[in-house]
């Protein structure tokens, strides 16, 4: 079997949804400065007035023997990429050869280890795996070793939900009840907005603690936007309503303030991140610094299937937790099915986020009662929902 075509294909559809889908918006790092810190939440484009206007791109990776792998949602700019710098080390290639491709695109790659080029390497390697399990007739989490155990709790990310408290307070009350045992939130204030922001802060996280009662876990994302000084500042306010960690708070680029925060840290609290770092070997930069207690690569981002195997065994050698971020709940489910419980406790699961990610998916990874359970379709399960597509159009960028 060989590999015939690697295509990128732009699907669109519409979406209903009543009024403003997006509500808020996450902290930034580039919110120092003014005029980005004014702007509003993101939006998706409408038909007139009415519903939402959804495109996605989707990579496809063809063989000669009729099985398709397929990653996605990706980039405009990850699919120009792998059209124009990866798909022609691919084509001929031997799908089932996915370390040897993964090496072949990484060493081709040699200024794109991190960034755009990896995300578009992850997404193909994660492609590659879903045509593995198609050709093979069996879920990926099977041809990882899994899987561990029948059920895995998600926690429920709030993003894109109002921070106002009240209507916090309703929609964290909403989370419990739908059997999430641990919810996610984004406060919009870092050191730049001084006593009134971190205050706001706090009564952001007073009122979820007020909603969710005292057997709930509550975490913080600051999304990489505080300092080493704020993040223990709002470690101590926080201290009271037992967040169970604080998320990204300094840029990823900075080991050693995160070895800080993480030694100086009260009040058994964690802190997370590394979302926004790529490869074994950048995780194990943070991991030799004792950067945090638990890392959050994301699958579609790190280096895809393949690579997180890689950070697992790392993981598992610093004795650290891992859970990826829930930018790609498909594969991280794949993933997490083949790992001890002990080293992926949780799934993350973006609510707004994945509504639009897996929203043209005929098998879209959903929790129930809180939890997931392992996908019975083979490969990723990453099969298009037909009814949902209107139309599609193949990307080139020649």
């Amino acid at each position: 079997m060989k590999i015939a075509a690697v295509r990128c294909v732009e699907y669109s559809g519409t979406m209903d949804h009543p009024g403003a889908f997006w509500e808020e918006r996450l902290i930034r790092p580039v919110d120092i400065y003014p005029q980005f810190k004014a702007e509003g939440p993101g939006f998706l484009p409408r038909e007139g007035a009415g519903p939402y206007r959804m495109t996605s791109v989707y990579v496809h990776i063809e063989t000669d023997e009729g099985v398709t792998g397929t990653a996605g949602p990706i980039t405009h700019e990850q699919a120009h990429l792998v059209t124009s710098t990866f798909a022609p080390l691919l084509v001929s290639q031997d799908p089932l050869a996915s370390e040897y491709l993964w090496d072949v695109m990484y060493r081709y790659a040699v200024h794109g280890r991190k960034g755009v080029e990896m995300m578009a390497i992850s997404a193909l390697d994660c492609a590659l795996w879903d045509l593995k399990g198609r050709h093979l007739g069996v879920p990926v989490y099977v041809l990882l070793g899994g899987p561990t155990r029948d059920s895995i709790p998600a926690y429920a990310s709030a993003l894109g939900y109002s921070l106002e408290p009240d209507r916090a307070r309703e929609r964290a009350a909403e989370i419990v009840g739908e059997g999430f045992t641990a919810t996610k939130w984004f406060p919009r204030h870092g050191p730049v907005d001084g006593k009134a922001g971190m205050a706001a802060n706090v009564a952001l996280v007073a009122a979820l603690r007020e909603a969710v009662g005292p057997d709930v876990d509550i975490m913080v994302d600051a999304w990489m936007s505080w300092d080493v000084p704020y993040a223990l500042q709002m470690a101590d306010r926080l201290a009271e309503y037992a967040p169970r960690w604080i998320e990204e708070p300094v840029m990823p680029d900075k080991p050693q303030s995160y070895a800080e925060i993480t030694r100086r840290m009260r009040n058994d609290i964690l802190v997370s991140g590394a979302e926004h770092e790529y490869t074994r070997w950048g995780i194990h930069q943070l991991m030799a610094a004792g950067a945090m207690h638990l890392y959050q690569p994301d699958t579609y981002w790190a280096g895809g299937i393949s690579e997180m195997l890689k950070i697992a065994a790392l993981a598992s050698a610093y004795d650290v937790q891992l859970i990826p971020h829930g930018h790609s709940v498909p594969a991280n489910t794949h993933f997490s099915f083949a790992q001890p419980a002990t080293l992926t406790p949780m799934v993350e699961y973006l609510l707004k986020w994945n509504t639009i990610h897996q929203w043209f998916h005929a098998h879209p990874v959903h929790p129930v009662d809180g939890r997931v359970t392992p996908p019975t379709q083979p490969g990723l399960g990453m099969d298009l929902d037909e009814n949902k597509i209107e139309s599609r159009r193949e990307l080139s960028f020649s």
